[in-house]
């Protein structure tokens, strides 16, 4: 079984031979589906568009979040298409890991000339 720093290697070198073939410019969906398809090629175990349900005062409430990716119960993956990474990104990243208990979680933002720098990696 992978570690979170293999995983997340092997996350990152599929995102960017997606954004490779694909370029900037396309919507969420596009990258989200090709994505899918580099983690199933590598043999990486993902769950995709996973229900996030939120526990308030010990009630499980479906609030209709979904994650994008969550690899191997171990990695939370947020895509973004956005012009940059903002706060508000972050934030919302920071607490699917506090959700969902994972320590690592990596926010990739495909709307950029250069992936690398549209990747960020957090840790709780």
């Amino acid at each position: 079984m992978l570690l979170e720093k293999e995983l997340t290697a092997e996350i990152i070198s599929g995102a960017i031979e997606v954004h490779r073939a694909l370029g900037p410019g396309l919507l969420e969906s596009a990258y989200q589906a090709c994505l899918a398809q580099e983690l199933t090629l590598r043999g990486i175990p993902f769950e995709q568009q996973k229900a996030l349900p939120l526990e308030y005062k010990g009630v499980l409430l479906d609030c209709g979040y979904r994650l994008d990716f969550i690899v191997a119960n171990k990695i939370v993956v947020e895509l973004k298409t956005a012009e940059q990474i903002i706060a508000i990104h972050e934030a919302q990243l920071l607490t699917y890991l506090k959700l969902t208990r994972c320590k690592v979680g990596l926010l990739i933002n495909f709307n950029v000339p250069v992936l690398k720098s549209g990747i960020k990696r957090l840790v709780l």
